[in-house]
């Protein structure tokens, strides 16, 4: 591995570890319910794998060749989905009634909002996934894109709306390398799609 490789997935490393770090010593988590916790730092987690997914989908990643990342970009979605369900499942544990409305998009707060649609839609990619060969191509690449521009929009509006055991700076950062991260993927999709116009246009 070259230094170059070597600088890129160490600030990788530190971009995804600093914030779960920072969260995890937030004093808002001082005498919660274990359960709550749980919760709270899996949507974290959540949160750091998506800076992942994308990178993964395009072969972005140094010393990854493209059917290797992909073979990774599926498994870190499984453990995306499981993240997601324990975040919502401890919520739910915690505060049935908050959830509840959350999910029926009763709740008073819009940060729930936009994590329900996020999570539906990961859901919604997840089915599709295993559905993959069974679609055309075009109709999968389609769906896939049109999902993960949902997901980012709906994860990073859901977390820089709650005020919470995240720290604000770190939570920023991690949300803007979301953002980046996706249109590295997307936007080559999107042209290989005839979607787009071409670069330099």
């Amino acid at each position: 591995m070259t230094a170059r490789s070597l600088l890129i997935w160490v600030v990788l490393a530190g971009a995804l570890l600093v914030p779960l770090t920072l969260a995890v010593q937030s004093p808002l988590l001082a005498y919660r319910d274990p359960i709550y916790i749980a919760a709270g730092l899996a949507g974290v987690a959540a949160l750091a794998l998506m800076v992942l997914q994308p990178l993964l989908a395009a072969g972005a990643l140094p010393g990854l060749q493209l059917p290797r990342a992909r073979y990774i970009h599926r498994l870190v979605g499984v453990l995306l989905v499981t993240a997601i369900l324990v975040h919502v499942g401890g919520l739910w544990m915690t505060s049935p009634p908050d959830a509840v409305d959350a999910l029926l998009f009763r709740s008073p707060t819009p940060f729930s909002v936009w994590g329900v649609i996020a999570m539906w839609a990961v859901f919604v990619t997840a089915t599709l996934a295993t559905l993959r060969r069974k679609l055309r191509p075009r109709v999968w690449r389609i769906g896939h894109t049109a999902l993960a521009v949902v997901i980012v929009a709906g994860t990073v509006t859901h977390a820089l709306l709650i005020e919470g055991t995240m720290e604000p700076i770190s939570k920023g950062a991690l949300c803007a390398l979301v953002i980046l991260a996706t249109g590295k993927a997307v936007l080559p999709a999107l042209r290989m799609l005839g979607l787009s116009p071409p670069a330099g246009r």
